[in-house]
């Protein structure tokens, strides 16, 4: 790769576009840039993840996780690369598998609070839902691998599953739904 970020600034972008992989220059709000920018906001919340106490299996599968961001981020604006393939689906459903099995079955929604990993790990998990229907808009426009959209759906459980993990190695409690618990009378 060289010296690619030697230079911070280059001015180009101070008309309002920014330059894809391959080189085409594109509006800064263009769908294929609000795409691969959700997904490079999804990657700094895990990075906020990571600065809290983890288990080291959790901080391990989130590393891998941002590794794949960058290849999906790689994906969205650079034509004809597609890193991302059924292998790296089926590793993020051994993670859901493995994890979830540490876990009582649900009863109820569980609210997005609890400890700040807990927290923050939903937080990234609503980024990533956000991240799959930008996807979805821009399937529209060009043509992406199906599995990108499929790694960012299961991406989204596996972050669930996470979040009740950190709940309990925090030693806290995951915050149940109460339907109807504010309802006057």
């Amino acid at each position: 790769m060289g010296h690619r970020l030697s230079k911070i600034y280059t001015r180009t972008g101070d008309d309002g576009t920014t330059g894809l992989g391959d080189g085409t220059r594109v509006r800064k709000d263009a769908i294929q840039v609000e795409a691969y920018g959700t997904v490079d906001e999804l990657n700094s919340h895990l990075g906020v993840v990571l600065a809290q106490p983890l288990r080291e299996d959790v901080r391990r599968c989130l590393v891998e996780i941002q590794h794949d961001l960058f290849d999906l981020g790689g994906e969205l604006c650079l034509p004809d690369h597609h890193p991302i393939n059924q292998s790296y689906i089926e590793r993020l459903e051994r993670h859901i598998d493995r994890f979830n099995t540490e876990l009582p079955p649900l009863k109820e929604f569980i609210l997005p609070a609890g400890s700040l990993a807990t927290a923050h790990c939903h937080v990234a998990r609503a980024v990533c839902r956000r991240a799959e229907r930008r996807l979805i808009t821009l399937q529209q426009q060009i043509t992406l691998s199906s599995f990108v959209l499929v790694y960012l759906n299961r991406l989204s459980d596996l972050l669930f599953v996470i979040a009740r993990i950190c709940a309990r190695h925090d030693q806290g409690q995951e915050v149940m739904w109460q339907p109807g618990l504010n309802k006057p009378g």
